[in-house]
């Protein structure tokens, strides 16, 4: 246990001391904690315009504690709405120390260049300008960038996604997850868009399991509700099997 601010956090914190806890979305924009605070700095979309034409871009958001780590950089076209979020926040794009692309596509790893002082994180590459670090999130184990803060695979969507993972809010844990689950209630969507949709059902539950809240590629966080499981429908992605999930 930790006292923070006069906020009293204790390991591990989270749902299951605020089952049935009703959160507004605007709330989850910003979710303090000690000694991170999450904040989405650009909320991700999809849809379909009048034209019949696919519209989407990703979600950005910031992790600020004793390391600035932004989770995804959104579109190409982005950079000037990234730029004042952070310098609304305080910060310059220089000041940020880590960032973890969840995963190759372009509405999320469209803005890697305005950060060439941060170490990345780019789905399974780790890397700090020409120099990179070997790590086998095939094989379930976390990169922790320290005790708060672990990167994870998150395999499915693509073949090598990853999420962050935050513990220590005043929610709990947060799951910043990209394309992992599109958005709330995505169960009728996400598979169609899957290169794997079995291995994508094991990742969803496993995080699932682990988060408190979901910050999702495309729509606003949302609480997970542990009375129910990520993908509540028959078929096959619901029925993806427990072994090979790491503890």
């Amino acid at each position: 246990m930790m006292v923070c601010s006069g906020t009293v956090i204790a390991g591990g914190c989270g749902m299951s001391e605020g089952q049935g806890l009703e959160v507004d979305t605007a709330s989850l924009l910003t979710i303090r904690g000690c000694p991170y605070t999450v904040s989405v700095l650009k909320q991700g979309y999809s849809y379909q315009d009048e034209c019949g034409r696919n519209r989407a871009d990703g979600t950005v958001t910031l992790v600020r504690g004793p390391l600035v780590v932004l989770v995804d950089t959104g579109a190409p076209g982005d950079e000037e709405e990234i730029v004042q979020a952070l310098g609304g926040q305080g910060l310059r794009p220089r000041d940020v120390q880590w960032v973890v692309c969840t995963h190759g596509h372009s509405d999320h790893a469209g803005n890697l260049g305005l950060f060439p002082h941060a170490a990345f994180v780019v789905s399974h590459d780790i890397s700090r300008r020409d120099v990179y670090l070997s790590h086998d999130f095939s094989s379930g184990a976390p990169y922790r960038l320290d005790e708060w803060l672990e990167v994870v695979g998150t395999a499915g969507h693509c073949g090598s996604d990853v999420s962050l993972l935050v513990r220590g809010t005043t929610l709990g844990t947060v799951a910043v997850v990209g394309d992992l689950f599109e958005r709330e209630d995505d169960q009728g969507s996400w598979p169609q868009l899957s290169e794997n949709p079995e291995v994508q059902a094991v990742s969803r539950k496993r995080v699932w399991a682990l988060a408190d809240v979901i910050v999702p590629g495309h729509g606003p966080p949302f609480m997970v509700n542990r009375s129910q499981g990520p993908d509540r429908y028959r078929g096959d992605w619901a029925l993806a099997p427990d072994q090979g999930i790491p503890p």
